[in-house]
């Protein structure tokens, strides 16, 4: 419905055979190549701002070029770079690929992966991709600044490319070190430098320090590779490995497409973990760094990867079918009366595991494809009020789907996240069909706090929770005093409400690593009375039809999806401390913000009459 900008791809091969091997088998001296390119295309959803691919030939003379790179911008990125490719592609041995969504805000080719670090040495070239979002940045930027260097960009891409550049140098002069000591000159050195790398040495000294969700993939010149995972698991890497070719994905279902696999073929980058991918084609699993509480994202599962895995398939049923219980409470067990539709398209295989939960209650249910996803309308007219009435067309309805003002529509979809494209279209397209009521169903929790792990999802106070948390807030604070035959604990609730934004930001300003202190806003509320005000926030204007939201619940989603408890967007339980921190930098910059606006400032006394020191009575 209100499509969350996808965190990044990537797309890793090592050819374990020569090109005369894979051109006598397959037909084709692009073997690789065709291979790179479907792990890109079935990756498509995970970048759509920008794709990148690179390779290396073991084999070129020397004084001729061994990396290539190509990078592109926009939706047609992947086809670009792939027309660009030269003969000398189809003789590598190593390839990477990388498709782009920024999580950052920074846009251009500069920024679109992979990243190459150049060098005579062939050891010392580096070239680096990942999906990654670091939330420490700025101390690793420092420690660089403290080591003497002087990154020319400050993102996270760049420097880990230089902060893993350096790592790999030193390593390099190691092995010189080792290579003299032996009693080698020349050439002999460079052989014995590039036949015994150990990038286990370069990935743990480059990533102690990290705080972050990601996933990092890596060849050098002298033909080492390297698919590294963060230490919680928080973002995906799967990989195949056989005489032939060693390849990795971020996405199990892309491997299988790809190579014609099934599920056990396949296997997970452990979390910590790196696959490392020697010169000579020999492979293993390392461990690099510690491993942590295991919190595994399971936006991942809900909507960003494809629904084609096996796995995601069946968790995505289960979610809708664990819904069919409060539905059919909203609906007041009318089934006779209510028809049972989906927003397209990533909410059709929980609207499946809906009608399941339905019909295995025995009940006679009714289904319509009452929602159509339009295509995608240009935006041309600047002016506000057709800006608004283009954007309420980007769903189409079928009409003559339900009998109008008697029967309920109920209408799956997986998330609801800021609530715009509600307000701004759906609700205004379904009303048209003039049902009874509309229940509007989530098969993911309330999305209370944004994500700091390489997921563009919306900043705190886009979140249509958080706004009706604050609304709620706001509302207790300015309504008057009950009377004392309404006795004290009315009041008592509303003097705790008017010190509690005051109290929340002087304690995220004071103790931002402690806890994610964002949690006590919702505190006061139940589920239901956030879904309320959701409600009344994002009804639109004239609409008389009444709404009801009903969401999946904390214990629902980890019954459908047990193996990733990565909730944070849900709970605010961040798995690291750089999540945390930022969560509450994000609460301080919206009151910042918000209370020198006035058209969104809350009674005076919410920050005049807070002491520092007052503590929520919770």
């Amino acid at each position: 419905m209100e499509p969350l900008k996808h965190e990044c791809g990537v797309a890793l091969i090592r050819l374990l055979k020569t090109a005369d091997f894979y051109a006598k088998k397959y037909g084709t001296a692009s073997y690789g190549l065709n291979k790179l390119y479907l792990m890109m295309e079935k990756q498509h959803n995970r970048g759509q701002e920008g794709a990148g691919i690179a390779c290396v030939n073991m084999n070129a003379v020397v004084g001729t070029e061994y990396m290539f790179r190509e990078k592109a911008m926009g939706k047609d990125a992947i086809s670009e770079v792939f027309d660009h490719v030269t003969p000398q592609w189809q003789t590598a041995q190593l390839y990477i690929g990388h498709l782009r969504y920024s999580t950052t805000g920074k846009s251009g080719l500069q920024y679109v992966h992979p990243f190459l670090r150049r060098n005579n040495w062939r050891a010392k070239n580096l070239c680096l991709c990942g999906n990654f979002n670091m939330t420490n940045i700025g101390d690793i930027f420092q420690k660089m600044i403290r080591q003497g260097q002087s990154p020319r960009i400050y993102s996270d891409s760049y420097i880990t490319l230089e902060l893993m550049g350096h790592r790999l140098d030193r390593e390099v002069e190691r092995l010189f070190i080792d290579a003299q000591a032996q009693g080698l000159e020349g050439c002999d050195i460079t052989q014995y430098i590039e036949n015994n790398i150990q990038m286990v040495n370069v990935l743990r000294t480059t990533m102690a320090d990290y705080d972050g969700g990601y996933v990092m993939c890596g060849m050098t010149g002298s033909g080492e590779m390297f698919a590294m995972r963060d230490p919680w698991g928080i973002r995906p890497a799967f990989f195949y490995q056989d005489e032939e070719v060693v390849a990795v994905a971020s996405e199990r279902a892309v491997l299988q497409t790809t190579f014609d696999l099934t599920c056990n073929d396949i296997r997970e980058v452990p979390p910590a973990g790196a696959l490392i991918i020697h010169k000579d084609g020999s492979s293993s699993l390392e461990n690099i760094l510690e491993v942590k509480q295991q919190t595994h994202c399971s936006f991942e599962r809900i909507y960003f990867s494809r629904g084609s895995d096996r796995d995601i398939y069946h968790e995505r049923k289960q979610l809708g079918q664990q819904l069919a219980g409060p539905i059919l409470e909203a609906i007041e067990g009318d089934t006779e009366h209510s028809v049972f539709s989906f927003i397209p398209n990533t909410a059709e295989v929980a609207f499946y595991g809906m009608m399941e939960g339905m019909r295995s209650k025995r009940l006679n249910i009714r289904s319509e494809k009452v929602a159509w996803k339009d295509i995608k309308l240009r935006t041309f007219i600047t002016e506000a009020g057709s800006r608004s009435d283009l954007t309420s067309h980007v769903y189409d309805i079928t009409y003559g789907s339900l009998r109008p003002f008697e029967d309920n529509l109920v209408i799956i979809d997986d998330s609801i996240v800021r609530g715009t494209t509600l307000k701004e279209s759906i609700f205004k397209i379904l009303d048209r069909l003039h049902p009874k009521k509309i229940v509007m169903v989530s098969s993911s929790p309330q999305v209370r706090y944004p994500d700091y792990y390489g997921i563009d999802m919306a900043h705190l106070e886009e979140l249509c929770a958080f706004r009706a948390a604050i609304e709620l807030i706001k509302e207790a604070c300015l309504a008057p005093n009950s009377s004392e035959n309404d006795g004290k604990g009315e009041n008592s609730r509303r003097e705790h409400l008017r010190q509690l934004i005051a109290c929340v930001y002087q304690k995220c300003k004071t103790e931002p690593m402690a806890e994610n202190h964002v949690r006590a806003i919702y505190a006061p509320f139940t589920a239901g009375e956030i879904n309320r005000k959701i409600v009344e926030m994002l009804r639109p204007e004239g609409m008389q039809t009444p709404i009801q939201l009903v969401f999946q619940s904390i214990e629902g989603l980890h019954t459908a999806i047990p193996h990733h408890l990565g909730d944070w967007y849900f709970t605010g339980h961040y798995p690291t401390p750089g999540g945390i921190r930022l969560c509450n930098e994000a609460f301080i910059n919206y009151v910042e913000n918000a209370f020198a606006n006035p058209d969104v400032q809350c009674a005076s006394s919410l920050c005049n009459d807070c002491k520092t020191k007052a503590k929520p009575r919770f």
